[in-house]
């Protein structure tokens, strides 16, 4: 009787396998990313939705697809040229620019303090945007600016004399490469860093000479990193609407002050039709990030 009664406590004492007590223990290590989703799905995934959905209906909520086809207005058509020229000029500009800082910084044989604190200004800057960006500009390429008056009083060179104007095409491209250079350097950087110093070596053994070595293994490798980051900076200044609208308000016919107008404003106000310039940038912005992650990923087969 008392084997029994020992072989009881025994059984009833046994916990339960492992696999059965991490199916009964809550999923707690999800708790730490649980913020980051709940933020993509309220103002990411869900705004997106909406969006995708009023581009197909009009204002008694049906199904049409007038507001698609009436992106093909002339004036539509062209603040989408004028967008994607903008993007794309401001783009290369910052990515030439910024790979040329990145190379000095990383294998220029530059002190360690400058390194440090180019990439601490560039963090900074890369997110310098909006209304104190626009202000900064005028306030130093204005027709009064202070580099305007300084270029005049000193050098006798009068730029608006020339054609310059911050609230033209170029006015805005210059704004927009402010910070697209310090985020070109801080994109590009980690992929400078990933190239082997035993790869030099190497090419320098087999006796070739420092142009072959950057034409046949540095921009090889470097090439997708580069690709991937200027279509990332494109994506981010065709979507820019702060600095853009703080610097040249309506003066400037580009896709996002046009969707401004259409939701918010009072004489082009068509939300619906605003919806579906929204859905064109979705397109376009959406692509540019496949390609942007296809090259990343190419690239880090080679940095690893």
């Amino acid at each position: 009787m008392t084997d029994i009664s020992l072989s009881d406590h025994a059984v009833a004492g046994k916990t339960a396998p492992p696999s059965e007590a991490r199916a009964m223990r809550l999923p707690t290590q999800w708790l730490g990313v649980a913020p980051f989703f709940i933020f993509a799905i309220m103002f990411l995934i869900l705004p997106t939705l909406y969006l995708m959905l009023g581009a197909f209906q009009n204002d008694a909520g049906e199904f049409t697809f007038e507001n698609i086809a009436a992106l093909a207005q002339p004036s539509i058509v062209a603040a989408y040229w004028i967008s994607l020229k903008v993007s794309l000029s401001s783009s290369l500009i910052g990515a030439f620019a910024g790979l040329g800082i990145a190379i000095a910084i990383v294998r220029g044989g530059l002190p360690e303090w400058i390194r440090s604190a180019t990439l601490t200004f560039s963090g900074v800057a890369s997110n310098f945007a909006g209304v104190p960006l626009a202000f900064a500009f005028i306030a130093t390429l204005g027709r009064l600016g202070l580099a305007t008056v300084l270029l005049n009083t000193v050098f006798g060179l009068n730029i608006y004399a020339h054609g310059f104007n911050i609230l033209s095409f170029w006015g805005l491209t210059l704004t927009y490469v402010y910070f697209q250079i310090p985020l070109m350097v801080v994109i590009i950087t980690p992929a400078i860093d990933g190239l082997k110093k035993e790869w030099g070596e190497a090419a320098a053994t087999l006796g070739a000479t420092q142009t072959q070595y950057w034409r046949m293994v540095v921009i090889p490798v470097i090439w997708p990193s580069f690709l991937g980051t200027v279509i990332l900076l494109f994506a981010n200044a065709f979507g820019a609407i702060a600095t853009a609208y703080a610097l040249t308000g309506s003066s400037l016919n580009i896709v996002p002050i046009l969707l401004y107008a259409q939701i918010r404003g009072d004489v082009l106000h068509n939300a619906h039709l605003g919806y579906a310039i929204a859905f064109g940038m979705i397109v376009i912005t959406g692509l540019a990030n496949v390609f942007y992650i296809w090259f990343r990923t190419r690239s880090e087969r080679w940095l690893k």
